[in-house]
């Protein structure tokens, strides 16, 4: 599987956190920027990227976009039909396994200012690791999504 990857300032320190962890994780990583830290960068010019490339293949693609609060970040995927992206920003663990069993998200939303890097890989991890439920309800309202 591809992860797309991408982040702003505010992000950029997380994402390159994120890189690693994933590729000693046997992920091949694609980042669309921001290539280095600058404070007056633009999340959408990074973000949009990724949530297009999830769309090619909605089921297979994979994205993780970082931002503060990622939920900028998370707003701007989801104007892509196809992409459902899902914000966490800490708490419980488990609102990250409801994105992926009942939401088949396939973009996580992460917010750099409110997580460590350990939580961060946590968060990565699970939603990886969590696979959708294809229950009929839980399709059945993810195309009532798609049909919009």
């Amino acid at each position: 599987m591809i992860i797309y990857i991408a982040a702003d300032h505010r992000g950029f320190k997380l994402k390159e956190v994120l890189k690693i962890f994933l590729e000693e994780n046997g992920h091949q990583v694609v980042d669309f920027g921001n290539d280095h830290y600058d404070e007056n960068d633009d999340y959408p010019d990074f973000v949009f990227p990724v949530a297009k490339k999830v769309a090619e293949n909605p089921e297979q693609n994979r994205g993780i976009v970082l931002g503060g609060s990622g939920q900028g970040e998370a707003m701007v995927a989801n104007r892509i039909k196809g992409v459902r992206a899902a914000v966490f920003y800490g708490g419980s663990e488990e609102i990250i396994k409801l994105s992926r069993e009942h939401n088949n998200a396939n973009i996580l939303s992460l917010a750099a200012d409110f997580l460590g890097e350990e939580q961060a890989r946590q968060a990565v991890r699970i939603w990886l690791e969590t696979p959708f439920s294809s229950e009929d309800r839980h399709l059945r309202r993810i195309g009532r999504i798609d049909a919009i």
